[in-house]
């Protein structure tokens, strides 16, 4: 198991699923050309992230698949988004790529976390997780 970076201080504890760090890792380096700044977020966030095993991965963390209602700290609005994978994006249906700023900001994140993030317009904003679910439980949750 890959031993936990110092993070800095600002940035709340993260867990990743070991068996998603490999393929989010060489995302991050194919993305490095097109986009460094969001794939160099992303490689810090994985780098100081808890690795865990994917049967040890708590709930309410959030990782590809995730379904993530999230607060704007600032304006205090929320909003709810799948984080996928780059081939899967689709911001259309709310679908963001883990290799785009509120990806990179949201993985590994709980419940109650609040990380900041920087809108494509360069602008540093937070956001607080609220809820975390995916498909398959909000299929099997009762009246949804």
């Amino acid at each position: 198991m890959k031993q936990q970076r110092p993070s800095d201080p600002s940035s709340p504890p993260i867990v990743v699923d070991a068996a998603l760090y490999e393929r989010l890792r060489a995302i991050a380096d194919a993305a490095t050309p097109n986009a460094p700044d969001v794939a160099e977020r992303l490689l810090e966030e994985i780098e100081r992230a808890e690795i865990v095993p994917s049967d040890a991965m708590p709930d309410d963390v959030v990782t590809i698949g995730s379904i993530v209602t999230y607060r704007d700290v600032e304006t205090g609005s929320t909003r709810t988004i799948e984080l996928v994978w780059p081939g899967d994006a689709d911001p259309r249906q709310q679908r963001f790529s883990v290799v785009s700023p509120i990806g990179a900001a949201l993985i590994g994140l709980t419940i109650g976390q609040t990380m900041s993030w920087q809108v494509r317009e360069g602008e540093r904003r937070q956001l607080t997780v609220l809820n975390v679910s995916t498909r398959e439980r909000m299929s099997a949750a009762p009246g949804v």
